[in-house]
């Protein structure tokens, strides 16, 4: 049995890989650690053979009153959290980094792509991976992994945002442009794996296919029965805009993972294709 403690209470990820796991409580047993409360620090890591750190701040600013907020959460207490699992004899630590730790200004990102944050949230979680990667040897495997846009029922941020223009907009632009995503299910099988592989160092998992974000607002209006128009007639002002307002290029920039560097050996921790993914994300309310 592997026994796994998740650092960062309540968080989507957490929550949702936890239920993961817990579907087959005979070779996982699973408990979640609240890092606001600085009691974390007495608690004992040394009956856990892996230790999953998502605890840290999710939104992105950049206002500068926030960095030293966003250093103390995603790097040192990352860093802390790793030395007290190292000290603990625990056999792996997880980090969930971010694809935010790449300029977005690259498009494709590649194995060769040196990570160039532009904000204090991706800088944060670069120097936390940097530190804790010294950490790693033989007996405590120190795995990284920079996720795309993670998504899923009841899921909050921008692909929230895309549901409503789904159900209520009569019209929206199809404008050609490649997303890597990852839905909450394949990242739950992705670190399933990982823990019986007992692995280390820099993963990138994402969803066999790219999105488009006019194929998520189509689909998603499908999901509700809707129907939406799909229009190019704007698509040369978007181009444009979109290289000088950092909210067009959020929605239809093109910031996607070569597909290779996602794939882990022989393992496949896709359960759920674009469209299906699509699907339960419509019926979560």
């Amino acid at each position: 049995m592997k026994r796994v403690l998740i650092t960062g209470a309540n968080s989507y990820v957490g929550t949702n890989v936890e239920k993961w796991l817990m579907r087959d409580p005979e070779n996982y047993y699973v408990e979640t650690l609240d890092m606001m409360n600085l009691n974390w620090k007495n608690f004992d890591f040394s009956k856990f053979d892996v230790v999953f750190h998502v605890a840290g701040i999710a939104h992105v600013s950049t206002k500068k009153k926030m960095k030293e907020l966003y250093f103390k959460v995603n790097k040192d207490l990352t860093i802390e959290t790793a030395l007290k699992a190292k000290e603990s004899g625990v056999k792996q630590f997880i980090f969930m980094s971010s694809m935010i730790v790449y300029n977005s200004k690259e498009t494709l990102i590649t194995r060769e792509t040196i990570p160039k944050p532009k904000n204090f949230y991706g800088l944060s979680k670069l120097e936390a991976e940097k530190e804790i990667a010294k950490l790693g040897n033989l007996n405590f495997n120190v795995s990284i992994l920079r996720p795309p846009i993670i998504y899923g029922p009841n899921s909050k941020g921008n692909f929230k945002k895309l549901q409503k223009i789904a159900k209520k907009s009569p019209i929206f632009f199809n404008f050609p442009n490649k997303r890597s995503m990852l839905f909450i299910d394949n990242l739950s099988e992705f670190i399933k794996v990982l823990i019986n592989n007992n692995d280390n160092g820099i993963f990138f998992p994402q969803n066999s296919e790219y999105f488009k974000t006019s194929d998520i607002v189509l689909q998603l209006a499908r999901c509700y029965r809707r129907v939406i128009w799909m229009t190019r007639i704007f698509n040369p002002i978007i181009f444009i805009l979109r290289n000088k307002f950092s909210i067009i290029n959020k929605i239809f920039g093109d910031f996607y993972y070569e597909i290779e560097m996602s794939k882990y050996g022989l393992q496949n921790y896709i359960v759920c294709n674009n469209t299906e993914s699509l699907s339960f994300v419509a019926n979560d309310n």
